[in-house]
């Protein structure tokens, strides 16, 4: 048993990163709008998230190099790699710092649950108290600049974050009959599509794969520790998909659609399940922003270290730039109340594009024998990837499509 859960780790962080506020908004609404008749889904993106991330870790403890790393190498064309780098770095760096405002004013809804009056006005600006408390506590873990250290930090936020998430759905007491046969047959309501489209998007998150293939480096040695990053794997996002399922359950147990997030949940649940479950779900969500929160700024920096070929470590000052640079810009906007609309937009855009590029990316090296060797995937590894890859171009299809229909 011990040595089970020295062998958890990178895994954690990347559950940890896919369980934002964003999921826990979808989630929530797919569970209000929807009750269990989209699980499936979810139990789909579990799937798929582990297939991809599988040949990630693998890529990073095979072949010694992160995936941005592998991608430049590969590529031989100068124009083709330098487009590649353009395109990770953009969606990457500035796609992320647009979404740590998300990650933090997520977390802020979950305490302001819990608490009131957090503003103060300074020269005539409201400036939320919480997104700075949020904002230095993630600052103080990336700080410190140890992975053990913000390992272990973010296991405990994951464990927190699940144990309220799963307390929670057990208040409500759902149907189990009705539960499984969401989670194991498909059906697609009325107007669902989109949500579906918002649950697999939410879950297979591209930044993920630059964030493990660099992290499995910093746990293990190399090849000897595929078993145990393995492990780490399937448990890690198996307990984050048992998390986002529990709050659909919960949210389905509400019979209102007057619900736009988590925040709502978490009002509307304590006259029926009593106060306890409001404190559970608000302390789920705060765990699940501050955890993004950190994980985010953390990916953006070993991708654009692999990018520019910077030296490693998680002290050096080119490292520390970057996630300094996309932790502040978060806390700038979650803490002025500020929508960064055009950021946000252009993220969704270059996520749209990036997801099946990078997907695509991933199955090519992890393809190759001159990267990968006798570890390459298998035939049912490349089917699996290939299948994903068809479900990542067409969420890249839709999500475009809606951001042109919205802005045209």
């Amino acid at each position: 048993m011990k040595n089970f859960f020295q062998n958890i780790g990178p895994g954690t962080l990347v559950a940890a990163a896919f369980i934002g506020p964003g999921t826990v908004t979808v989630c929530t609404l797919a569970g209000v709008h929807f009750g269990f008749t989209l699980l499936w889904a979810m139990v789909l993106s579990i799937v798929a998230t582990i297939v991809l991330q599988e040949m990630a870790a693998r890529l990073g403890l095979v072949h010694g190099q992160g995936l941005a790393e592998t991608v430049k190498h590969e590529i031989k064309s100068p124009l083709l790699k330098l487009f590649a780098i353009l395109l990770m770095l953009s969606a990457i760096g500035i796609g992320n710092a647009a979404y740590e405002a998300g990650n933090i004013s997520g977390g802020v809804l979950g305490l302001q649950t819990l608490f009131t009056e957090t503003t103060w006005l300074i020269a005539g600006l409201e400036i939320n108290l919480l997104s700075l408390a949020i904002g230095i506590i993630a600052f103080v873990i990336l700080y410190i600049g140890n992975y053990k250290f913000i390992e272990r930090c973010l296991i405990f936020l994951v464990v927190l974050m699940s144990l309220a998430f799963v307390v929670t759905a057990f208040l409500t007491q759902p149907d189990i009959g009705a539960v499984l046969k969401g989670m194991f047959i498909p059906t697609i309501p009325e107007e669902g599509w989109l949500t579906i489209i918002a649950l697999i998007g939410t879950t297979v998150v591209p930044y993920n794969l630059f964030l493990h293939a660099a992290l499995v480096k910093e746990k293990w040695s190399g090849v000897k520790d595929l078993k145990a990053a393995r492990t780490d794997l399937y448990v890690s996002i198996l307990l984050g998909g048992i998390v986002s399922m529990a709050i659909i359950i919960s949210a389905a147990a509400i019979q209102s659609t007057q619900i736009t997030n988590a925040s709502d949940l978490a009002q509307s649940i304590e006259p029926l399940f009593g106060s306890f479950s409001k404190y559970f779900l608000s302390i789920g969500l705060f765990a699940a922003g501050i955890t993004s929160a950190i994980t985010a700024p953390l990916a953006a920096a070993y991708v654009a270290r692999g990018c520019f070929g910077w030296e490693i470590g998680l002290k050096t000052k080119k490292f520390r730039a970057v996630w300094m640079g996309v932790l502040f810009l978060g806390i700038v906007f979650s803490s002025l109340g500020v929508q960064p609309i055009e950021i946000i937009k252009f993220a969704q855009v270059a996520n749209g594009l990036l997801l099946p590029i990078i997907a695509g990316f991933l199955l090519w090296v992890v393809n190759r024998n001159s990267v990968m060797g006798a570890y390459k995937n298998t035939s049912f590894q490349n089917a699996l990837g290939f299948l994903i890859l068809a479900i990542t171009i067409v969420l890249s299809g839709k999500t475009l499509f809606k951001i042109i229909s919205t802005t045209f």
